[in-house]
């Protein structure tokens, strides 16, 4: 089966980690908007794509239970200390250069791939370096509406975020451009999953993407979004599970979607969250995927047995 993922940080990390059981063929498409931590240290300084949430998709394709290689390892390895390396994992230093040499990031993450053993593919969302735009009221007593820019505000605002959009810092005023080679694989795939993650931050972003999200709207794929178990602070403080798909229903009007996956722990309302689905044209499946030892993670195995079951579920349906 080729599989498209597309999201960033600890959520997409979680989805490719169930989807590598499943199937070698997947495709990781990853936001490139972080502006925080290491990423965001690289970035300003080289003007490269922040590599942090790349090198984490890495690290989930390369992943075993038997503990993986030496070289991804490595690549997760952070270094301490209080110098200038402080906080820097060597697979965001990699990268960086990698990028650097090459001057493609496609060519560079192929590369990467190689050495640390990934049979799937890690694309970047857009070739360039993007820059998260919110809309956030409750910031102030008068219920003013504010701007506030940069992917680590938008993710810890107090506020509540309404709406977001994508600015080109390196050439401003442009539309965002997509990765090529990322159309291609949404246009190619048997099966595209968007979620869980950092609603505003990690999963949206595709969708403000235009000729990414023309892809997602013409695919014949079979789309599935699994939700998150617990609303993120500050970013969806206070959202619902049927509000999340409320807002992503917002930002691609035109989207349909084939299956929402929920944690069955984490619904307070199954009956809103399955008629808030079903206004994406999709079918709720409710499954047991919280990690019962990890607060807020979802086990990968319970996941990709929900996956599984996601794809036949819709198999029958359309044939």
């Amino acid at each position: 089966m080729r599989a498209v993922a597309l999201g960033g940080g600890h959520g997409l990390h979680a989805t490719l980690t169930a989807l590598r059981r499943i199937t070698a063929c997947v495709t990781a498409v990853v936001t490139v908007a972080d502006d925080g931590g290491s990423s965001g240290r690289l970035r300003r300084e080289l003007g490269l794509l922040p590599p942090g949430d790349l090198r984490q998709a890495l690290a989930a394709l390369a992943a075993a239970e038997d503990g993986g290689s030496l070289w991804a390892e490595v690549f997760q390895h952070r270094f301490g200390g209080n110098g200038a390396l402080t906080g820097h994992a060597v697979g965001n230093l990699l990268l960086a250069g990698l990028f650097e040499v090459l001057g493609d990031p496609v060519a560079a993450l192929d590369e990467a791939r190689k050495l640390i053993g990934v049979s799937g593919r890690v694309l970047p969302m857009s070739p360039e370096p993007l820059e998260i735009e919110a809309e956030v009221s409750g910031l102030t007593d008068d219920g003013a509406v504010r701007t506030i820019r940069g992917q680590v505000a938008v993710a810890t605002t107090p506020g509540r975020v309404r709406r977001i959009e994508l600015r080109t810092p390196q050439r401003p005023g442009g539309a965002p451009r997509a990765c090529a080679e990322a159309v291609d694989a949404v246009l190619g795939a048997e099966a595209v999953f968007l979620g869980p993650g950092s609603w505003f931050t990690s999963v949206l972003p595709h969708l403000l993407v235009p000729e990414l999200h023309d892809a997602l709207v013409r695919s014949e794929a079979t789309k599935v979004v699994i939700l998150n178990l617990i609303p993120q602070p500050g970013e969806t403080a206070g959202f619902s599970p049927e509000r999340h798909l409320d807002v992503l229903f917002q930002h691609a009007p035109d989207l349909r979607v084939d299956v929402v996956i929920a944690d069955r722990g984490s619904v307070a309302a199954p009956a809103r969250l399955s008629d808030a689905a079903a206004g994406l044209g999709a079918r709720t499946l409710f499954a047991d995927v919280a990690d019962p030892k990890v607060a807020g993670s979802h086990d990968p195995d319970a996941l990709a047995g929900c996956v599984r079951e996601a794809l036949e579920l819709i198999g029958r349906r359309k044939s």
